[in-house]
C-alpha cells in the first residue's frame, strides 16, 4: 500500500506519523472544552463527534461517537468500524468535495489534552514475549531452565488492574510495599528500589464474547493497538511472585499511548509468528499471518539530561499474536468485553539494544546501562520513560503518539505510625 494524499498536507510527510492511512481514535480537549472523540490526521486533531452530530458522518446504527469515549463505536464491530474509515478518508482525500466543511472542525494537537480513548474493562497482561522470557528465566534458573514447560504451549498470563491504566503524560508515583531481599533478614516495607518498565504492545477489544472463540474469531474482536509501558517493582515482585505471580508490583499503573491505532490501519504490515519448537494445540492455530511489523524504541531522559534512547526492537519478535492470547483467553469460558485490555508481554530481541526492561537491559542491576551522562540499572526519580512505535510504509508512517511516563518520588511513609492505631 502507498500514501494516500489528503488535501491536509502536513498528513502526507513520509515521516509523518498521522497519514490518511492511519486515522487513528483518541478523546481529546481543547483549553477549558470538554473531552470528545477525534482522530489525528498531521499535526491536527479532526473533531469527529462534531462531524457526526452535523450529520457529516452518519453510521448505521449511530450515534457512536457523542461522548467522550470509543466503547460505543467498538462495540458496534467491524463492518461499522471499517464504514468509518471510509467516510473519513473521503472527507480527507486530495479532491474532498466537503473539504470547506471539515476545516473548521481541525484542531491543534499541541494545544489539546489528551485522554483515555476509551474505557478500560478489564486489563490482562501476558508473558509472550521468547527472548524476554529466556532473558528473566536465565537470569533467576538458569538457561537450562529458563523457560517452564508450559511456556511452549500457552499464553502465560495475569489478570491486572484496569483502575490502574492511565494515559501517556501521566506521571507515576514510585510505589511502596514488602520487600525480602538478598541482603534483608527479614521482610520490610520501604519504596521499591528496583522500578522498572516494559515495553509492549496493547490489544484493545471491541467485540465482547460469551464463551470459546477461534483464533479467527478472536481476530474480528479486536478494535485496534496502543504501545503499553507495564511499570513493574522487581523487588516487590520477586518476594510476593511465588506461587501466584504478580500482584501488587504491577498494580502501580500501566501507561497507555493516547491513540487506538486500528487494526485495519496495520493490515500492510502483517507478519507471521516464529517457526515453532513445540506444536501448539489445534485451538491456537492462525488462519493466516497475525503479528506486526512495527518497530519500536524506548527512550529515557533524567530530570536534569539528555534522552537517550535504550533500547530498540520489534512487535514482530512476538511468541504468540494477540488473537491466539485472546482465543486462549476465553477458553474456559470467560466472557471478554468492549474495552478489555491485553498487554503483549515484554517485547525484547535477540541482543541487549533489543532487551525491552531495565531488568534485562542491566542484567538484573549487575551490567549498569550507559546513558548519556551516566549509568542506570532500574529507573530513578523524575527520569521520563517514553515508548515509540512505528510501522512503515511506501511513503508513509503509522505512528502511535508517544506512551510517557514520569517517574516521582514515593510518598513519605504512607502510613505515618496508623498501621498501629
Amino acid at each position: 500500500m502507498t500514501l494516500i494524499p489528503s488535501w491536509y498536507a502536513l498528513a502526507n510527510a513520509a515521516d509523518c506519523p498521522f497519514p490518511l492511512n492511519n486515522l487513528p481514535c483518541g478523546v481529546a480537549a481543547p483549553a477549558g472544552g470538554a473531552p470528545r472523540c477525534v482522530v489525528a490526521i498531521g499535526d491536527a486533531a479532526l473533531d469527529v463527534a462534531a462531524l457526526e452530530a452535523e450529520g457529516l458522518i452518519a453510521l448505521p446504527g449511530g450515534p457512536y461517537l457523542d461522548r467522550p469515549e470509543w466503547n460505543p463505536l467498538m462495540v458496534a464491530g467491524r463492518p461499522v468500524w471499517s464504514a468509518l474509515r471510509a467516510r473519513l478518508v473521503e472527507l480527507l482525500r486530495e479532491g474532498a468535495a466537503e473539504q470547506a466543511a471539515v476545516v473548521p472542525h481541525l484542531l491543534p494537537l499541541d494545544a489539546l489534552s489528551l485522554h483515555l480513548p476509551f474505557r478500560v474493562a478489564e486489563f490482562t497482561d501476558f508473558y509472550s514475549g521468547r527472548n524476554h522470557a529466556f532473558n528473566v528465566g536465565t537470569m533467576f534458573r538458569g538457561p537450562e531452565n529458563a523457560l517452564p514447560p508450559n511456556w511452549l504451549h500457552i499464553p502465560i498470563g495475569y489478570n491486572g488492574r484496569a483502575s490502574s491504566v492511565v494515559v501517556s503524560g501521566t506521571p507515576v508515583r514510585r510505589p511502596w510495599g514488602q520487600i525480602n531481599g538478598p541482603q534483608d533478614d527479614a521482610p520490610r516495607f520501604a519504596p521499591s528500589a528496583r522500578f522498572d518498565i516494559e515495553l509492549e504492545m496493547g490489544a484493545v477489544v471491541g467485540l465482547p464474547s460469551d464463551g470459546p472463540v477461534t483464533v479467527a474469531e478472536a481476530e474480528e474482536m479486536i478494535f485496534g493497538y496502543v504501545l503499553l509501558n507495564d511499570w513493574s517493582a522487581r523487588d516487590i515482585q520477586a518476594w510476593e511472585y511465588q506461587p501466584l505471580g504478580p500482584f501488587q508490583a504491577k498494580a502501580t499503573a500501566t501507561t497507555i499511548s493516547p491513540w487506538i491505532v486500528m487494526a485495519e490501519a496495520l493490515e500492510p504490515f502483517r507478519t507471521s509468528t516464529p517457526a515453532r519448537e513445540k506444536p501448539l494445540l489445534p485451538y491456537l492455530h492462525e488462519p493466516r499471518p497475525m503479528l506486526f511489523d512495527i518497530a519500536l524504541e524506548v527512550a529515557l531522559r533524567p530530570e536534569c539530561g539528555e534522552e537517550t534512547v535504550i533500547a530498540r526492537t520489534n512487535y514482530a519478535e512476538m511468541y504468540y499474536s494477540a488473537p491466539q492470547q485472546l482465543a486462549h483467553h476465553t477458553t474456559s469460558g470467560c466472557p471478554m468485553r468492549t474495552g478489555d485490555l491485553l498487554g503483549s508481554g515484554t517485547i525484547s530481541g535477540a541482543t541487549r539494544d533489543s532487551r525491552g526492561s531495565l531488568l534485562e537491559l542491566s542484567w538484573g542491576g549487575k551490567e549498569p546501562l550507559e546513558i548519556t551522562g551516566g549509568t542506570r540499572s532500574f529507573v530513578e526519580d523524575n527520569d521520563t520513560l517514553t515508548l515509540r512505535g512505528a510501522a512503515r510504509g511506501e511513503g508513509f508512517t503509522i505512528g502511535f503518539g508517544d506512551c510517557t511516563g514520569k517517574v516521582l518520588p514515593a510518598f513519605a511513609d504512607p502510613y505515618g505510625g496508623r498501621e498501629r492505631s
